[in-house]
């Protein structure tokens, strides 16, 4: 008799299925098996091997009398079954990090398939999911196929705006494996534009994982990004990405790192050309990073340059890119009153970050959720307890309809500086309202 056939991987749609990933996110492994088993057709004993567990085990868990809390056993679900890694909280599984081709690949040359050989194959050398499925299929990539995914991508950023970035992961992962298989069997010019738009949804992959707070992640796809986008003199997408970063150390505690992140995305940016809008931007992550440093000096001299790149950018003909637009006066605003608040200079940072909550649009939802959290801080920092709760609700009321664990953390951090007044009722009643929000 013919032996199991090798494991494929979980069907797309379960991966993708709310069901699922409700499960996995709460880490309720008697679901995950038991969809596994109802969905793909794995069963227990199978589950088992191919997790390295024995089938009793797996027969007690999915029956509710057993649980798993080690994470190393968890990692070995993760990678047994081939659920992305994001999904069970844990950080980036080696075997969806796709490396970088730096030549073109034959297909049947298996010698000379140096490039994301465990991304490309399974067991037996045979595709391992259907984007490598589709990719031998098309035989060649053509410009309607790179119209098609830059298409994906805008609409990511928009889901990302929305939304928050979390619940993307799985899918923009997903994109950049496949753009980088494309590139194997393209060549001049079109291979550029997919090693650009590679550049981009590794840039994508790493917000999403920022936006999750799993900071070694997205640094990865960062670093990623930029060495996708060396060689082709794309200043502005390294300024783009070096701001991105610069950001990401500033909430992972490295602000000095922020700082230096922050000054040489300006010099890239300068590299690049007259974008008085884009310097604008990234003069505001250095005054993020010196206001975490407390140096007050330096943050106010950074918010000074930021106004006045903005103020210069004012009826410019040329048009600045894309990914800075959002950067407007109601962002100057808000953002300014954002790194006074973090200087402690909370009596000016409260009515800059209200001026620029009023002003934003409503579809803002992250954007909104993060500046009630900071007016909240800045009116805790004046001893007005009473503003501080009803701003962190107003907050909680963005974040209902987010999947931003980053959003999350900041209300969870402002609950936490509210413990000496725990016996106060907005405080009592802003509990109440964090738990049926967040759980």
């Amino acid at each position: 008799m013919p032996g199991p056939q090798p494991y494929r991987g979980l069907p797309p749609e379960l991966v993708a299925s709310p069901e699922f990933q409700r499960v996995c996110r709460e880490r309720d492994f008697a679901q995950v098996f038991l969809l596994t088993k109802k969905k793909a057709g794995v069963y227990p004993s199978r589950i088992a091997a191919l997790c390295g567990m024995t089938p009793s085990r797996v027969g007690e868990i999915m029956a509710g009398r057993r649980s798993l809390a080690h994470i190393d056993v968890i990692e070995r679900v993760a990678d047994g079954l081939r659920i992305p890694g994001a999904m069970l909280g844990l950080a980036h599984r080696p075997w969806e990090i796709p490396a970088t081709p730096t030549e073109p690949m034959r297909t049947a040359d298996r010698s000379s398939a140096s490039v994301g050989q465990a991304d490309v194959t399974e067991e037996g050398g045979e595709p391992s999911g259907i984007d490598d499925l589709l990719t031998l299929a098309d035989g060649k990539v053509t410009r309607s196929t790179l119209v098609a995914l830059q298409s994906s991508v805008e609409d990511y950023w928009r889901r990302d705006d929305e939304h928050g970035g979390a619940s993307l992961r799985p899918a923009v992962v997903g994109h950049l494996r496949y753009v980088t298989q494309l590139m194997t069997g393209a060549d001049g010019a079109l291979r550029r534009d997919l090693q650009s738009l590679a550049a981009e949804l590794a840039r994508l992959a790493g917000w999403a994982y920022f936006d999750a707070r799993q900071f070694s992640t997205a640094r990865t796809h960062f670093t990623q990004a930029l060495r996708l986008s060396r060689g082709q003199d794309d200043y502005l997408f390294m300024a783009n990405v070096l701001s991105c970063m610069s950001l990401q150390a500033t909430y992972d505690g490295n602000p000095a790192d922020a700082v230096a992140l922050a000054c040489k995305a300006q010099d890239s940016a300068r590299a690049a050309g007259d974008q008085p809008l884009v310097m604008s931007m990234l003069h505001m992550r250095e005054a993020f990073a010196q206001a975490t440093l407390r140096d007050s000096v330096a943050c106010h001299q950074a918010l000074d340059r930021s106004r006045d790149a903005y103020e210069l950018s004012r009826g410019r003909e040329v048009e600045a890119p894309s990914w800075v637009r959002y950067f407007d006066e109601s962002k100057l605003i808000v953002d300014t009153g954002i790194a006074l608040a973090r200087l402690g200079e909370a009596a000016r940072a409260e009515p800059l970050i209200a001026e620029g909550l009023r002003r934003e649009s409503a579809a803002q939802q992250r954007g909104r959720a993060f500046h009630a959290f900071w007016l909240a801080t800045a009116q805790l920092q004046q001893g007005s307890l009473d503003a501080a709760c009803e701003s962190a609700s107003l907050a909680l009321d963005f974040t209902a309809s987010l999947d931003s664990p980053r959003v999350a953390g900041h209300v969870r951090e402002f609950h936490g500086r509210l413990a000496p007044y725990a016996r106060e009722a907005p405080v009592i009643s802003f509990e109440q309202k964090m738990r049926e929000v967040l759980g």
